[in-house]
């Protein structure tokens, strides 16, 4: 079973450095369709893959539509990524038991794929942009409301995964009368364990985090959707939400007018009827970070009989890079020459620390739980086969050591914002300091949202131009500096 579980594991993480360069190699230069294409489900075993086995490819396929103007059919995509989502979410107590197990006899990568939570958040923020796309600002709220209640019970879900990992240790301690439990409980109450990994990998509590956790930008965007709204209760919402994300963004002077404003409509002390047309710029720049292995020798507490045997043993643990943001800077420009330039308001990679900051104790006890159950079955091997049973066993452990480095690669560096009047004509020009990228009109509506995605500086800005109240539908842009493209609906080429 063993020799069986190394090769499966070397075969999925072949299989998806495959798919991860493919698509990251289409998606930076603009090629939505090879993207979406690049992740098509597949499974390794018989049979169609079931949506719980399917929501990391779905995740990359939604948002690869979404961006090339496909709004219905992401939406479609990002529903069957939830629904396998809800699938993990509830799955019994011995199903979770059984795939915890898994995890600590191989690797983490043998669970079926669990978004970050920060990921979820953002699969409704990007279904609710979807839906106000199509005019549907009822859908729209939706998907809003359920990106916040998220947010809100971040705190629940990362204990839960705490208690379901010790859960499936105390299944395995019963197991095998507590040998492995006691030897994993001490080696992970070992000073001498916690001064190594920090040493190797570094503190998580002297990461760069917010004083919560919050997706800025869904936040926001919460936010700017009942700020537009004129129904009972919802300006107290968008108070509540920007307010929230001003904290956050104590630098972002776009954020403090916005959470100012929603605060003063609120109190009575401002009136909605006496605002001009607004317009927000929303830019999401760059791509986000990604998970890389660290491998670290650890010292063990192991036991023979009633006898305590250190012994170093190696682990591997996910560890999030930066990847890079687009270095021109974008701006708007009006026909009067007035210039609008987004600035930093949010940072996924903080996002991204300050979740694994909560997260880590679980992920560095299944970790340590893999090391001591290798290293017993090690030690029992060679005991029973000699030098054969301690080389065979010392290559299944070299070959499922690994750290689970599966994520949402469709996620931004960064997000920025800028918020202004709406000018008389309407007619906008996209620029950056190398030159034109293209031409947009924003209709006259009262509360415009200009929504802008650019991966990279080799591939196009892709523009929306969205109506907040969701009344209208919108329109999108992709723009590359030689033609701007308006994006028609079609399904034929993905």
């Amino acid at each position: 079973m063993a020799l069986l579980a190394a090769s499966v594991t070397g075969c999925a993480s072949y299989k998806h450095r495959n798919q991860m360069e493919a698509f990251n190699t289409s998606y930076v230069a603009g090629d939505y369709a090879a993207a979406a294409k690049a992740m098509a489900p597949s499974s390794l075993m018989p049979g169609e893959p079931g949506e719980d086995e399917t929501v990391l490819e779905l995740l990359h396929q939604a948002e690869a539509y979404r961006l090339a103007g496909e709004p219905q059919t992401a939406i479609d995509l990002y529903d069957q990524a939830e629904a396998g989502m809800k699938l993990n979410d509830t799955d019994n107590l011995a199903e979770k038991g059984a795939e915890n197990a898994l995890a600590v006899l191989v690797n983490d990568a043998q669970r079926d794929y669990q978004p970050m939570l920060s990921e979820a958040v953002l699969v409704n923020t990007y279904k609710g942009l979807a839906f106000l796309q199509m005019g549907n600002g009822a859908n729209a709220r939706v998907e809003f409301n359920r990106a916040d209640d998220r947010t809100r019970r971040a705190v629940a879900a990362f204990a839960e995964e705490i208690d379901e990992q010790k859960a499936a240790l105390d299944e395995q301690a019963a197991e095998d009368a507590n040998r492995e439990q006691q030897a994993i409980q001490e080696s992970l109450d070992s000073e001498a364990l916690h001064e190594s990994v920090a040493q190797q990998y570094g503190v998580p509590s002297q990461w760069a985090v917010y004083p919560e956790f919050i997706v800025p930008s869904a936040t926001y965007l919460h936010g700017l959707y009942f700020l537009a709204s004129d129904e009972s209760g919802d300006i107290e919402r968008a108070a509540t939400s920007l307010s929230r994300v001003a904290a956050m963004a104590p630098e972002s002077e776009p954020v403090a007018a916005d959470a100012a404003l929603a605060n003063a409509i609120a109190s009575g002390e401002a009136s909605r009827e006496r605002l001009k047309n607004r317009v927000w710029v929303v830019y999401e720049n760059g791509l986000g970070p990604v998970a890389e292995e660290k491998r670290l020798d650890v010292p063990l507490i192991l036991f023979h009989g009633n006898t305590q045997a250190p012994a170093y043993t190696g682990i591997a643990l996910p560890a999030y890079a930066d990847r890079h943001a687009v270095g021109d800077a974008l701006s708007l420009v009006d026909t009067q020459g007035q210039r609008y330039e987004p600035e930093t308001f949010a940072s996924m990679g903080k996002v991204v620390h300050t979740e694994m900051q909560s997260r880590f104790p679980a992920i560095l006890g299944r970790s340590v739980a893999s090391a001591v159950v290798k290293a017993l079955m090690q030690n029992e091997a060679t005991e029973r086969l000699g030098v054969a049973g301690q080389l065979g066993s010392a290559v299944v452990t070299a070959m499922t050591t690994q750290a689970d480095l599966r994520s949402w690669q469709a996620t931004p560096d960064h997000w920025e914002v800028a918020r202004f009047a709406r000018p008389a004509s309407g007619a906008m020009t996209l620029e950056t300091p190398s030159g034109s990228l293209g031409d947009l009109d924003l209709p006259d509506w009262p509360y415009t949202l200009v929504y802008i995605k650019r991966p990279s500086a080799q591939g196009p800005a892709d523009v929306s131009v969205i109506d907040l109240q969701g009344e209208h539908a919108g329109t999108q842009y992709r723009m590359d500096g030689t033609k701007t493209t308006r994006l028609v609906a079609d399904t034929t080429d993905i």
